[in-house]
């Protein structure tokens, strides 16, 4: 009785290899199908090849001397290093980047005790116009903000630039993937 029970067996272990190994195949093939990554939805419309980035303007009444220029050439420096749209004069671009400066603050973050400011946050308010000029439609009007901190001790003024220059590097970054990838 054990002996056919063992044939038995044996005979369903071969028999069964062959479904066990196409089972394997096709979880894997599956597997490969649902773990795939595609990049989709929007991007840059294929007809826009150039960008013209004006001068930013400043409307926040901070009085902070070289926020235009600081600005404008982040914001231009980040699509040249970007690739994906040429810079370009107005003339010759196919698209237009307006941006306008609404609001730069500067706040207390961290109050420590006896009501010791500690670490101030500068805040940048943006405007931002995205237009295609080829088929004169604007593809997008928002604002964009973001931060910068800086510690209130030591040589203030460069500090606060750096917390400048940090909230400027992070809302155009935020700009530039709004414009390439639409986020």
């Amino acid at each position: 009785m054990k002996e056919l029970y063992t044939e038995r067996l044996k005979n369903m272990t071969y028999n069964t290899k062959p479904y066990l190994i196409l089972l394997f195949v096709t979880a894997i093939l599956i597997n490969f199908h649902y773990c795939s990554y595609t990049f989709t939805g929007a991007s840059v419309p294929e007809h826009l090849t150039s960008i013209a980035i004006p001068i930013i303007e400043d409307r926040s009444g901070s009085g902070e001397p070289d926020l235009r220029e600081t600005f404008t050439n982040e914001l231009i420096q980040k699509f040249i290093d970007d690739n994906t749209l040429r810079v370009a004069e107005k003339v010759n671009a196919d698209a237009l980047l307006e941006c306008t400066v609404l609001s730069l603050s500067d706040s207390p973050t961290v109050v420590a005790g006896g009501e010791n400011v500690t670490v101030r946050r500068i805040n940048i308010n943006a405007r931002v116009v995205y237009k295609d000029l080829i088929k004169r439609k604007t593809l997008f009007d928002r604002s964009f903000s973001n931060f910068g901190d800086y510690e209130n001790t030591g040589d203030i003024i460069t500090v606060r630039k750096e917390a400048i220059n940090t909230a400027v590097d992070k809302i155009t970054e935020d700009i530039l993937l709004a414009v390439v990838s639409n986020w």
